[in-house]
This record gives C-alpha cells, structure tokens and sequence, in this order.
C-alpha cells in the first residue's frame, strides 16, 4: 500500500468512527505502529485530524464541510480518472473554467500540460498552474479566497466570470441529486457556480460516487444544468439513471 493510499485510509476512518488508535489503524492499514504515528503526525500537520495519546480523532464538526486537507486524501484513485475522463473531453484551444476542489485540482494537473486557457476558481490550481509553466495560458480572476479551502467568491470574482465567455466550465459540487439539483456548502461558493455556469457554453460536472445522492446547504440549480457529468463506477446505478432521464450525459469511469 502506498503512502498516499495508506492515508487516505486513515482519513477515511478517523473521519467515520469520529476517532481511532493507533493499534486499529495499523491493524486496518497493515503497517506498523511506528509508521501510523508518523502518519498521524504528517496528517495532523496538515489539518486532516487531530492527534492525540495513543491515537487521532476528527476535527470534524457533524454536517460540516470536509476541509480541503482532508478531502484531497480521499477517493484519489477515483478522482484522477475522473479528471482523465474530463480531460479527454475537452479540446486543444479551447478556453476553460476550473471550479475549486479536490477533484477539478486533477483536472488542473492535466490541463496544465495542454495547450488550452485556464481560468481556476482556487489558489491552490492557480499556484498549480503557476509554478510550473507550460503549454497552457493561465488567467487569473480576481476574488477573497475562503479560508483553507482556497476557493475564490465575492464581487470581483464574480465580476471576473461576467466579463468572459468560455468554451467549457469543469464545476465540482457538494452533493449532487436528480431531485435536488446541484448543491453546495456554502452561499458565496454556490453563487460562483452559478455565474461559471452562465459563462460557459458547455457545462461538465465533476463529481465522485460520493457526491451522487448528496443534498447540501447552498441550491446551484437544477441537474439539467450539466450537459456531462463524469463519475467513478462504483456511483449508485438508481442515481446515475435519474440524472439521464433528467437530461445529463453521464461518464463513469
């Protein structure tokens, strides 16, 4: 097991059963104890749990948002052949929108290699973009990013979204449901999707079996809003079928 697969475990449990030992995490993992508490120690200093005698516990609150720490720890796999998928679905040239999260951070890393223009929704794809240059034309919106999370919201933001046009807008979500629609955590990140949403003249959802069958906080809109949504296998096959009889085009990959 990798060290990344191996946290993303521990994530994942801490995070479920609200605390756990050391002794069951290495038990679950298969690496020693001496390995969990450095893995505890590295995840703790980068805000995925709290460390604590003899174990971790959640930092998180019930109904709470995962912060991006922790999510980036969960579902990899899943999320990067999601942003294949996506990537495979957008042409050289085109100019792209890049909503904030773990799973359009992915698509980031493709693109960046692609000669095509980006505009990401988060400090974390434009340091990405950033740092190592390529092929790829970054603009930069303006906007007060949220805390940890990096997302960028506010009046410049928008602003920003309402004086361009794109080809594609690559929009992660919350929760996603074909009764429900697209659903956010916050108010100020739902009203940035929505205007991405308006900017662009295709829309392609990026979103984990996780997200499918989610309801959060914030509306966005209706399911319909997506012409695409690209999803892992393991996504209810109910959920999936609903969201096509409501009109989206739905990839698993």
């Amino acid at each position: 097991m990798s060290n990344a697969d191996r946290h993303g475990l521990i994530a994942k449990a801490v995070r479920d059963s609200g605390e756990a030992t050391i002794q069951e995490l290495a038990e679950l993992t298969g690496a020693s104890e001496m390995t969990i508490r450095r893995d505890l120690d590295t995840l703790a200093a980068q805000g995925v749990l709290e460390r604590v005698r003899g174990g971790a516990r959640t930092l998180l609150l019930r109904g709470e948002e995962p912060p991006f720490a922790l999510r980036a720890h969960e579902a990899v796999d899943a999320k990067r052949r999601i942003a294949a998928g996506i990537s495979a679905l957008i042409a050289d040239g085109e100019s792209v929108l890049l909503d904030s999260g773990t799973t359009c951070l992915e698509v980031g890393r493709l693109l960046r290699e692609r000669p095509v223009t980006v505009m990401p929704l988060s400090l974390q794809a434009i340091h990405l973009f950033a740092e190592t240059p390529g092929p790829a034309t970054l603009v930069v919106p303006g906007g007060q990013p949220r805390s940890a999370e990096g997302a960028l919201t506010g009046p410049l933001t928008l602003a920003s979204l309402a004086a361009l046009r794109f080809d594609t807008a690559v929009i992660g979500c919350c929760g996603l449901t074909a009764a429900d629609g697209l659903t956010a955590y916050d108010l100020d990140d739902a009203a940035v999707k929505k205007a991405g949403i308006a900017s662009a003249r295709r829309v392609i959802g990026a979103a984990d079996a996780s997200k499918l069958g989610h309801t959060a906080y914030a509306y966005v809109g209706p399911a319909a809003l997506l012409h695409t949504l690209v999803t892992d296998t393991t996504a209810a096959a109910g959920e999936i079928t609903a969201l096509e009889d409501a009109g989206t085009v739905v990839q698993t990959v």
